[in-house]
């Protein structure tokens, strides 16, 4: 009964995002927020139910890193301080301003979204290029002059994070990770991805409170998901290693591209 309140929809939906996040190691929100789009939500609900699903299921991953001891928690506090009072303020001016809940509110929104699949779908293209770039220190890093000074620089990225993660559910994980490993370029990819998960989770949760306590989560929608993918993220690491990367990421690539585009123009016309 229980099962059937939920929806079977919901539940394949997150064990098919599950299963691209184990394969992929992508992050939810670069896909499930265009899923949960797809099935009618507005922008608020399926950014702000996103959020939680993204905190809930990282979660596991953060005590597995930490055994691991492959998270620079000194890196994560870091981000934090810029990540956290921006996710605060960005919700407390959405709910100020009241733009999630039509016209307006639904423009920036999916604004936000468009740009940061692209954004992210960049990322997923150059990060190796970025990270050669900056262990080499060459003039030409985008970052170079904020490079000088990994501590600012690392809670400057904090606030841009805080205020896209917020706004679109997006950049906590692929594009986090990118900019990361081009700050920390001599520091390994284990411990740039363990790091960057254990400061999505208090972020995305933070971010997601401020949608539920603004009334944009579906709870019995979080649950579905939550049912689905768990048990999918499992199956889909283990069988990553038997598929070709190159080709996964690139068609995840073309796909987050499209999506972004498409997002940006409806916005537009919103």
């Amino acid at each position: 009964m229980l099962i059937e309140n939920i929806g079977m929809l919901h539940i394949v939906a997150g064990a098919a995002v599950g299963f691209a996040i184990g394969v992929t190691g992508v992050g939810g929100g670069s896909l499930m927020t265009p899923l949960l789009l797809l099935f009618g939500y507005p922008p608020s609900v399926a950014i702000g139910t996103d959020l939680l699903y993204a905190a809930l299921t990282k979660a596991s991953g953060v005590i597995a890193h930490h055994r691991q001891k492959t998270i620079d928690w000194q890196v994560v506090a870091l981000l934090s301080v810029g990540s956290l009072p921006a996710a605060l303020l960005t919700r407390a001016a959405l709910n100020r301003n009241e733009i999630t809940a039509v016209g307006q509110g639904e423009s920036i929104l999916t604004f936000s979204l468009g740009v940061m699949l692209i954004l992210t779908a960049a990322m997923l293209v150059l990060r190796n290029r970025l990270r050669e770039s900056a262990s080499k220190t060459r003039p030409n890093v985008i970052f170079s002059r904020l490079l000088a000074n990994k501590s600012k620089a690392t809670v400057i990225m904090g606030i841009i994070l805080g205020v896209c993660v917020t706004l679109s559910s997006v950049g906590a994980g692929a594009f986090a990770a990118a900019i990361l490993m081009t700050i920390y370029a001599d520091t390994s990819s284990s411990k740039i991805v363990g790091t960057d998960i254990a400061h999505a989770v208090p972020l995305t949760f933070i971010a997601g409170l401020g949608y539920y306590f603004a009334g944009n989560v579906d709870l019995m929608l979080l649950l579905g998901l939550l049912i689905g993918s768990i048990p999918a993220i499992q199956l889909g690491s283990r069988v990553a290693d038997h598929l070709p990367d190159r080709l996964l990421r690139g068609s995840l690539t073309l796909l987050l591209g499209g999506l972004g585009a498409g997002y940006l123009v409806s916005s537009v016309a919103i």
